[in-house]
């Protein structure tokens, strides 16, 4: 049988307020830290709570008081062999809750988010005149105290409305017309291409440290091309722009793309995108890339868990190793990466990948 790696049990580190908190090592019962592409970490902690062992508190309940967890303090997790651990969340208490069940102890469970929350809760309306998207972000940056880092190329836009919008919401929305990816770390606002965003590369070989995984080829948002078209009242003038196929090339480390699969299985079957309505062509085109793009780098789809990763980061390059002939090889992304502690299975890292191809017959 293969063994797991030696730091798969290894309990997670946890700090508020720039302390290290070693009672919870003992009674930590579940963590959980879940990202996207989209942004907005999440932290859930479950914490046993009985109060038995401080019977002076004059409370039944341990870790209400404050003193660990309380509204708004900063919070830190770290996950991976001791001495070599990997910080995996960042970010701020929003929600403290207890929970009592007959015959057992009490339950504290914590919810923390990071920096995105101030831009989740808040809500906005305001025109933007004569901006791009990285106007925009470093816009948003700004009204919450943060650094902007924007790579990502777009047009100018004449007008843009934010209606009645939170402002992590806005931005995930921008991002998405450009293939974008958001997330904030240590006071940064990141707005990138996927091209730029860094990540850390990870072999995951299926019976290894690969303990589960499921991959997926699938032609059913192929397309040869991606037509966006729309009217430029200035020029009154209508307005038609193609993305091709080739728009993923420059992420194809090998193999046949959705789009050359397609045109030989069934057809060269084209699509038209309707819902945003471009005012130049400029952005016709940049929405027709993104489009193309979202759907040629989901060709193979990868839903797998590790006997824990620590530096497994949404942005991570993949490879995998023993999946099938089809699916073997590098040139994956994990678009999702949920880290999860307990203390039956220890650390598993959960996880999100794909890629724009199949290796070729």
């Amino acid at each position: 049988m293969t063994e797991a790696p030696l730091y798969s049990s290894s309990a997670p580190v946890v700090k508020t307020g720039g302390t290290v908190q070693p009672d919870l090592g003992r009674d930590l019962l579940r963590a959980e830290v879940d990202e996207g592409i989209e942004g907005l970490r999440r932290l859930v902690l479950h914490v046993v709570a009985s109060a038995t062992r401080q019977p002076s508190s004059g409370d039944l309940v341990e870790y209400l008081d404050g003193s660990v967890f309380d509204y708004g303090r900063a919070i830190e997790v770290s996950l991976g062999p001791a001495g070599n651990e990997k910080i995996v969340f960042k970010g701020t208490v929003s929600a403290i809750e207890v929970s009592f069940e007959q015959g057992d102890v009490p339950h504290v469970t914590v919810l923390a988010e990071d920096e995105l929350m101030g831009l989740r809760m808040t809500q906005t309306s305001a025109t933007y005149i004569q901006v791009s998207d990285a106007d925009l972000a470093a816009a948003i940056a700004s009204r919450h105290g943060l650094t902007p880092d924007v790579r990502v190329d777009g047009p100018t836009y004449d007008v843009v409305q934010q209606f009645n919008q939170s402002d992590l919401d806005f931005l995930r929305c921008r991002a998405r017309l450009l293939a974008a990816e958001v997330w904030a770390w240590d006071g940064t606002l990141h707005v990138c291409s996927r091209a730029n965003r860094p990540g850390t590369m990870l072999t995951l070989t299926q019976g290894n440290e690969l303990l589960s995984v499921s991959v997926r080829g699938d032609l059913a948002h192929q397309a040869a091309s991606v037509r966006v078209s729309g009217f430029d009242a200035r020029q009154r003038d209508t307005i038609d722009e193609t993305a091709p196929a080739s728009a993923i090339q420059a992420e194809v480390t090998g193999g046949r793309t959705g789009p050359q699969v397609l045109a030989q299985a069934i057809s060269s079957l084209r699509a038209h995108r309707v819902t945003k309505v471009p005012l130049v062509k400029a952005e016709a085109q940049a929405f027709a890339t993104a489009e193309m793009l979202r759907r040629a780098r989901r060709f193979v789809t990868v839903h797998g868990v590790t006997a824990g990763s620590p530096e497994m980061v949404v942005g991570s390059r993949l490879t995998l190793d023993r999946v099938g002939k089809p699916f073997n090889g590098d040139g994956y992304y994990a678009t999702r990466v949920r880290h999860a502690y307990d203390l039956h299975l220890g650390h598993r890292t959960y996880f999100d990948a794909e890629r724009p191809t199949v290796n070729a017959s």
